[in-house]
């Protein structure tokens, strides 16, 4: 049976791990580095980075704070923000970068998922999607940061990504971020149980009965979360014992 992943994410601004609640409301959470680091050897699978204002200040990632960050773990690193060639992706990878994570460029641009896919294997490629759930209880896809809502239907978008070569999907609950009431169990099982990649869960997580539900009930792969790590509310460690003791199985 395949381990579960417990995934922290530097949502970065300005060089400085930030947090916000429902994407708004952004509050500094501490040195990416340092962050980094320490979530390495307390036993993270993975680490995330999103330069979470590339996008809206037309720019290109950090790559040299990803080198820096890269040079102090030991765990698979996927890197977003800003991303919109192969060429971002190559310096993000010289970098130090292991995969990368593709957001409103793919959406306007879906031809991009399959570019990067055909040049580093879909591995390497995370399509992260903003979802929020409307009164009309679907849920969209929104860009730039959530701040741009579209038309699309989060499950389409994600299947169609999947065919286009997206090896992995990041599926945010914008209803649920920075909120710590629980993930978004519906989107994330129709996502893990139509989709034939991993699918990340993130937004919402704020109790470690949260993750035991996102990965029974929601299916998930991984989940992904952020302030609960940077402000010391739960331990990645105590968090996969405590998973472990309720017959999630998790890396040690």
């Amino acid at each position: 049976m395949l381990t579960k992943r417990i995934i922290p994410c530097l949502d970065i601004k300005d060089g400085r791990t930030v947090k916000g609640v429902n994407f708004e409301n952004i509050r500094d959470a501490g040195d990416p580095v340092e962050l980094g680091a320490l979530y390495a050897q307390q036993g993270a699978d993975e680490l995330v980075f999103l330069d979470i204002t590339a996008t809206v200040e037309k720019r290109k990632t950090l790559s040299e704070l990803v080198n820096k960050i890269s040079h102090h773990i030991n765990i698979p690193f996927t890197v977003g923000g800003g991303i919109s060639s192969v060429d971002d992706v190559s310096v993000l990878l010289q970098n130090g970068a292991d995969k990368i994570s593709v957001n409103t460029a793919a959406f306007k641009n879906p031809q991009l998922i399959a570019d990067l896919s055909k040049q580093f294997g879909s591995q390497c490629v995370v399509l992260a999607i903003d979802t929020k759930k409307e009164a009309d209880g679907e849920w969209y896809v929104y860009l730039n940061g959530g701040r741009v809502k579209t038309e699309m239907r989060c499950i389409d978008w994600a299947k169609q990504a999947v065919d286009m070569g997206a090896g992995e999907i990041l599926l945010t609950s914008m209803n649920h971020d920075g909120t710590k009431q629980g993930f978004a169990l519906d989107i994330t099982a129709t996502l893990a149980t139509e989709l034939t990649v991993p699918v990340i869960a993130s937004g919402g997580g704020g109790t470690m009965e949260h993750f035991v539900d996102v990965f029974t009930n929601g299916k998930a792969d991984a989940a992904l979360a952020a302030s609960i790590f940077h402000f010391k509310e739960i331990g990645i460690r105590e968090l996969k014992t405590y998973l472990n003791a309720n017959g999630i199985v998790v890396r040690v």
